[in-house]
């Protein structure tokens, strides 16, 4: 998605879903929103064994899919975060709670609101994702069945027209929404716009992201206050604009 007329470029490396209502929300701030997804997403068949499950964990929207071709819309659902507890309630799902933050935040909610005894809780995660939730709910005493819902492996190229672009001049701003999609937008980045690149400014979404940019070559990064698109979004701010 080439951004249009003259307008300062950004680029958005979040895949789908997300990477839509993003280069949406970006364009209306007044940028021009250029698509690289740095990871493609894979659905994986979810098997779970016959068992209620209490909850249902959701550490990414990219889980939506699988908690919904594996559980009774009735199960309560705790979210990591707002865009994910929205997603799973255009799903269908009725009673689901969102942490509005990160791993963490989402351990805390589940403690605090869930009760151990209930039953088993289900955890889906992406593939070598979410070991450490499952580890901390079962220190305070949950039944958690962990299951991969979907992998996600680096893009191997980046489109012609963002390679056009960076070279042009055209990208003024770089949004990274994890630091796995940072890493792997980066290693598919041709060594002749690397230098381009990182005189971007780059939104990150987390410490971890910032410093993978950071080691990259990145000279301006912004962290985002709180881990999720709004907060990127604010920090990017608006053409002409800066943000502290």
């Amino acid at each position: 998605m080439p951004a249009s007329g003259s307008r300062p470029g950004v680029l958005v490396t979040r895949p789908e879903p997300g990477l839509s209502e993003t280069l949406e929300a970006v364009s209306a701030a007044g940028w021009g929103a250029y698509a690289s997804p740095a990871l493609l997403i894979t659905q994986q068949s979810l098997r779970v064994a016959s068992l209620r499950f209490a909850a249902c964990v959701l550490t990414s929207g990219q889980a939506v899919q699988a908690a919904r071709t594996a559980l009774p819309l009735t199960c309560p659902l705790y979210a990591v975060g707002d865009r994910t507890a929205q997603r799973a309630r255009t799903a269908g799902f009725a009673a689901v709670q969102s942490a509005q933050g990160d791993a963490e935040a989402l351990a805390a909610l589940i403690i605090q609101r869930q009760n151990p005894a209930e039953g088993s809780v289900l955890l889906l995660s992406g593939a070598r994702q979410g070991m450490a939730l499952a580890a901390r709910l079962r220190q305070a005493g949950f039944t958690v069945v962990r299951r991969v819902a979907y992998s996600a492996r680096p893009v191997r190229r980046i489109a012609p027209e963002v390679l056009q672009a960076l070279q042009g001049g055209r990208i003024n701003a770089c949004l990274f929404f994890s630091s796995e999609s940072a890493a792997g937008w980066i290693a598919a980045l041709p060594a002749s716009c690397r230098a381009q690149a990182t005189r971007t400014r780059a939104i990150a979404i987390s410490q971890a992201a910032a410093a993978v940019l950071k080691a990259a070559g990145w000279a301006e990064i912004i962290v985002a206050k709180t881990p999720d698109a709004r907060a990127m979004l604010a920090a990017l701010g608006r053409p002409g604009t800066t943000t502290d």
